[in-house]
């Protein structure tokens, strides 16, 4: 008889309607890929919970901002953890899973990254500017994201006191992300105009733009998972940080060609095979 296939519960959101992308063909498309050598099964991100223990590990992909259903990934979380459940990407991560905390963190650690603050007495602490942008603590895909006027900065954070971050507005050329597996670089992409952030290109990145896109995947300390690293060119021609997304990155699939999508898809393939390994999930 042939070994048995490790079961993988692969969770998304497939009707999320994502603005500029379309995440149920990049989930059909990897799941069509993936299927070649693990059992699949696809299910929305409020059913995880209950179905977690039919299979061998869980697969996070573009399940949507968790705001959408906080109860429900609580209670995924909780009970992951509670069963050592493993989970891809491991719930260790320390960048977008967790909130934006880790914005602070940088902007205190002195690390290039948009400054920012999340007190209203700490506002002297940024860079004066004519604009700056207020977004939720917990947020994620520009949900509640506002820019506003330096007078009301400081009556938004103090109102808002706990629940939102607080960053100058920068007047950036462009966004770029970097994407990596396993701490492996993989492809690069871009928005040459910044009010289309997802009309991607490819980006050729320079070895000072990854060496500063991987000292935020080593800070993140994930030995396995996809994560995305989004960054803005600053009017001063250095990159900032935007965003460290760990959770449930979209990947842009459709802006790669053929062998960039192949090397990718087998990337994660093998990154998922070592991560059933290293959990137990399954033997060899």
């Amino acid at each position: 008889m042939p070994a048995s296939r490790p079961r993988i519960l692969y969770v998304t959101d497939l009707a999320y309607p994502a603005r500029g992308r379309r995440y149920c063909d990049e989930d059909i498309f990897l799941t069509s890929r993936l299927r070649e050598e693990f059992d699949l099964a696809l299910c929305h991100p409020r059913d995880a919970a209950a179905l977690t223990d039919a299979f061998d590990a869980v697969v996070v992909r573009n399940s949507g901002p968790v705001l959408g259903y906080l109860d429900a990934y609580e209670e995924f979380r909780a009970r992951a953890l509670a069963t050592g459940t493993p989970v891809y990407n491991p719930l260790t991560g320390r960048g977008d899973m967790t909130g934006k905390q880790y914005l602070l963190d940088l902007t205190d650690a002195g690390l290039p990254v948009i400054p920012t603050v999340g007190r209203p007495e700490d506002l002297h602490r940024l860079p004066r500017a004519d604009r700056y942008v207020v977004k939720p603590r917990l947020g994620a895909d520009s949900h509640g994201l506002r820019i506003v006027p330096a007078a009301e900065a400081s009556a938004l954070a103090d109102g808002d006191v706990g629940d939102v971050l607080v960053q100058p507005y920068v007047d950036f050329a462009y966004e770029v992300s970097f994407y990596f597996v396993d701490q492996d670089f993989q492809y690069a992409l871009h928005a040459p105009d910044p009010a289309a952030r997802w009309r991607l290109e490819p980006y050729r990145p320079t070895a000072a733009d990854l060496d500063f896109a991987r000292r935020f995947v080593a800070w993140n300390t994930l030995d396995h998972g996809i994560q995305r690293v989004d960054a803005c060119r600053a009017p001063g021609g250095e990159l900032l940080l935007v965003e460290l997304e760990d959770l449930n990155p979209y990947l842009s699939l459709d802006a790669l060609d053929d062998a960039t999508r192949d090397a990718f898809v087998a990337a994660t393939t093998a990154s998922l095979h070592r991560f059933l390994r290293a959990s137990g999930a399954v033997r060899g």
